[in-house]
This record gives C-alpha cells, sequence and structure tokens, in this order.
C-alpha cells in the first residue's frame, strides 16, 4: 500500500498496533535473547516510528537496523531477499502490523521468537479512514472496497503521532527488551522511563499550545493526525482520506471549500514523503496557504528536524500558526 494506498483488507487483518512483544531467543530454548558477535541485542526496526524507540529504550545495548530506509515510502517497501534472510537472525524484530504488507510476510517467514507486533500495546481507535464526516457509515467509494488501515475494520494505525498513545507503546516496548535480556533489564528501565518522560513534556507542549486558537480545522492530504487531532480538541478534514495521491473528487473540494470559509481554515497542510500537488491544488482553488504537517514515518533532509521530538516540535509550530495559537 502506498503510504496512503489502501491495503487489502486480508493483508492488514490484525494491524496496526505498534507492538506487542513475544519475546525468547532466535535459536535457544530459553526467554532470553542470544547477542549477535556485537556483544549487543540485535534489533530488526520495521520503519522510523518503531527505530527511534529501539534506540532511545535499547541505548548502547542494543544494535537496531531498520528496514525503511531514509527517503524511502514506508507502505511502499519491497524486501530484498537478503533483507528476508537477515530477518531470520535478528535477537528482537520491532515493527507495526499493517503498515508494511511486504514486511509482515517477510516477519512471519522469519519465525523469530522475539517479535514485536505493536498492537496489543494500546487501545486502537477508527478515524481518517474515510473523507469527511462519513465515520460509522456504509457510505465508502469503490475505490476503499474491500481495503483497510488497521487491526480491525476502521482502525487506524498512526498511534505514534499522538505522544501519549506512543508513550504507553514505549512502556510495552520496553517491558519487551528486559523480558529478551535480562542482564540489562535496569537500563532498559530506566530509558524507558526518561523516553515517557520527554513524550509527557511534549504532550503538555500540545496541550499547551494548542489550547487557544481562533479555528479547531486543519485540512491535510493524509489523514494520519487522527489521534493528534482527538487529544488536543481538533478537527481533522482529510482531502482524499488515506489516500493522498489519489484526485480528490470536485464535489469532495467544494466541501473543503465550504469548511475552509466556515471554520476559517487558512493552511492545507501536506507531508515530505508524498507528492504536494493535491495540497497546492486546493490550496490555489481556495486562496489557502500550503505548509507541512510530517507524520513521521521517516526522517529525511527534507524532515523538520533530526529525531521524533524535534519533528513533532515542529508540527505543533505549524498548527498553531495554521490555527492562529493564542
Amino acid at each position: 500500500m502506498n503510504a496512503r494506498r489502501l491495503i487489502p483488507t486480508t493483508a492488514l487483518a490484525g494491524a496496526v498496533a505498534l507492538g506487542v512483544v513475544s519475546l525468547s531467543a532466535c535459536a535457544g530454548t530459553s526467554d532470553a535473547a542470544d547477542k549477535g558477535s556485537s556483544g549487543k541485542l540485535d534489533v530488526v526496526a520495521s520503519f522510523y516510528p518503531m527505530q527511534y524507540l529501539a534506540e532511545q529504550i535499547g541505548g548502547g545495548h542494543v544494535a537496531v537496523n531498520t528496514l525503511t530506509k531514509p527517503g524511502v515510502e514506508p507502505h511502499d517497501l519491497e524486501l530484498k531477499p537478503k533483507q528476508i534472510g537477515e530477518l531470520g537472525e535478528a535477537d528482537v524484530i520491532l515493527y507495526l502490523k499493517g503498515i508494511q504488507p511486504a514486511v509482515d510476510d517477510a516477519i512471519a517467514q522469519a519465525g523469530v521468537k522475539n517479535t514485536v507486533d505493536a498492537a496489543t500495546l494500546t487501545k486502537l481507535e477508527a478515524h481518517g479512514t474515510e473523507v469527511g464526516h462519513e465515520h460509522g457509515t456504509e457510505e465508502h467509494s469503490a475505490e476503499e472496497e474491500g481495503h483497510d488501515h488497521g487491526s480491525e475494520a476502521g482502525t487506524d494505525p498512526h498511534i505514534w503521532l499522538d505522544p501519549v498513545k506512543y508513550a504507553e507503546v514505549a512502556k510495552g516496548v520496553g517491558t519487551a527488551l528486559e523480558k529478551a535480556d535480562p542482564a540489562n533489564a535496569a537500563d532498559y528501565q530506566k530509558n524507558t522511563d526518561a523516553l515517557v518522560k520527554k513524550l509527557g513534556a511534549l504532550n503538555t507542549e500540545f496541550e499547551t499550545g494548542l489550547k487557544n486558537t481562533t479555528t479547531k480545522t486543519f485540512i491535510t492530504t493524509h489523514s494520519a493526525f487522527g489521534y493528534l487531532a482527538e487529544r488536543y480538541g481538533l478537527e481533522q478534514e482529510g482531502i482524499t482520506g488515506i489516500d493522498p495521491e489519489s484526485e480528490p473528487s470536485p464535489a469532495r473540494i467544494k466541501e473543503l471549500q465550504d469548511i475552509a470559509e466556515k471554520d476559517k481554515v487558512s493552511t492545507v497542510f501536506f507531508e515530505t514523503l508524498a507528492s504536494d500537488k493535491t495540497a497546492k491544488t486546493l490550496a490555489g482553488d481556495t486562496g489557502l496557504k500550503t505548509d507541512v504537517l510530517d507524520p513521521l514515518e521517516g526522517i529525511t533532509d527534507k524532515s523538520q528536524g533530526d529525531d521524533y521530538i524535534e519533528v513533532m516540535q515542529s508540527n505543533l509550530a505549524a498548527l498553531k500558526k495554521a490555527l492562529g495559537a493564542k
């Protein structure tokens, strides 16, 4: 599925959470993972949000290899045979099932016991899977038929964009690493606590920064910000639902024009790893500005920061400006 292309329901079944972990050695009988030749726990992360957790919590005790390289659209990732083979040698695999079908298949084949499937570490919710406010109805476009973007029909996988939910996931990942490498459990716990504290501070920044705004509505190409919007009392309006590279219908353009006028919307957001064509087309038709709202599926030279915290702070600054924060 293109970062925004819809994934078949079968590929998504059970999908989205950021991580639950069943841990044990790749090739041993104990619960503790065997470390590689580096003396560190070999952790494979599927894409950036998983990589960040592994690095922050694992610290110097882990060697992290990320399947999705910088600049690559995560949902489009196709693994090379060598990568698939190397998966079986990992001590721990940390991934988000349902985001990357090719990765899901490869992980299932790898048979690594220490596999973190983020699905049970936080509660998943349904939003951002349709265009407009049709949530909960049976009216879906033909393009959406037979497609899903979560572990259950309609569930949203983008939980890392909510600092509170991401912190819940971090705690689960910390517990998983402690079980995989008991000798360093104290360090993993310490690092988890430090990360949760940073995410708590980030949440406070968002709460404070978005408390008083001229409008609560923002328009974005990719409906990835449902959890963020719900957390901070905002309304997300996706141009094309979960597929920002498709062309919006004339009816949807008209609807967004009306929403922009009614809710005093000033900005149409696009993202770094997808085309800005749709956003610029809508902005041109409505006299609105454009800006970047990064879903943090990868860090590149075009990212508005060097890591998760910095990019999220850039997202906050963009939202405050667009929403008229006071």
